[in-house]
């Protein structure tokens, strides 16, 4: 079967199987996180100055700062679903290599530090703190809970890196003033809305199926080595 193809089914049976879980979408707010702090960081690395980051229960984030007009812009803007779909490939990878324990405390570690520095109020900063004491609770109750509770995260982070792209490509055809990151950036550029939401889907699939890839080898270790 054609990778790609295998990749697609695999993501969307992956996709309607989460679903069945219970409180699955209020896990979904960790790629909302990676995304903002995505924006955040390159926001930083420009010399910028972030405000605030605010999260919230639709699964969308807004992330305000303080940047010169050029091409810093730009690069902020393209930086969200780049930085999440990296992250759900750095989150498979670790899988791959048997981290799962080191990539829970590092994404903790992260959501603190999005506490400390970006988010000090509203449902965001609630969502934080419940899912790290949640994660605490997890690490404490035995490696089978800790990995099983680790790749639900790497999948929903993957489902929902690939799934927001495509809704914005949709938005930018159906209403491309209100695309979010795609019309920011078509404001800033020559290009429509439609044409950076497109370079989104095809970089999320693409990181897709590499993340995909490192699951596939995981499974074919430990079938091995039985």
């Amino acid at each position: 079967m054609n990778r790609w193809l295998k990749a697609l089914l695999f993501l969307l049976g992956a996709a309607f199987l989460t679903r069945l879980i219970p409180f699955s979408g209020w896990f979904r707010i960790l790629d909302t996180m990676f995304h903002e702090l995505g924006h955040a960081l390159l926001t930083l690395i420009m010399s910028g100055s972030v405000l605030r980051i605010e999260l919230n229960p639709d699964h969308s984030g807004v992330t305000y700062s303080l940047l010169q007009p050029g091409w810093s812009q730009i690069t902020v803007s393209l930086a969200g679903y780049i930085v999440s779909s990296l992250c759900s490939i750095l989150m498979f990878y670790g899988y791959y290599k048997r981290k799962q324990t080191a990539g829970l405390i590092v994404i903790s570690a992260l959501a603190l530090l999005t506490i400390v520095l970006f988010v000090h109020s509203g449902y965001g900063l609630w969502w934080l703190l419940i899912f790290i004491l949640l994660n605490v609770l997890i690490y404490f109750l035995g490696e089978r809970v800790r990995n099983f509770y680790y790749l639900l995260l790497a999948f929903l982070c993957l489902e929902e890196s690939v799934v927001g792209p495509i809704f914005l490509l949709a938005q930018s055809i159906i209403s491309p003033d209100q695309a979010g990151d795609a019309t920011n950036l078509a404001h800033m550029t020559i290009l429509p809305s439609v044409v950076w939401a497109l370079l989104f889907v095809v970089i999320a699939c693409s990181c897709a199926r590499l993340a995909l890839q490192f699951y596939w080898k995981s499974g074919s270790r430990t079938l091995s080595s039985k």
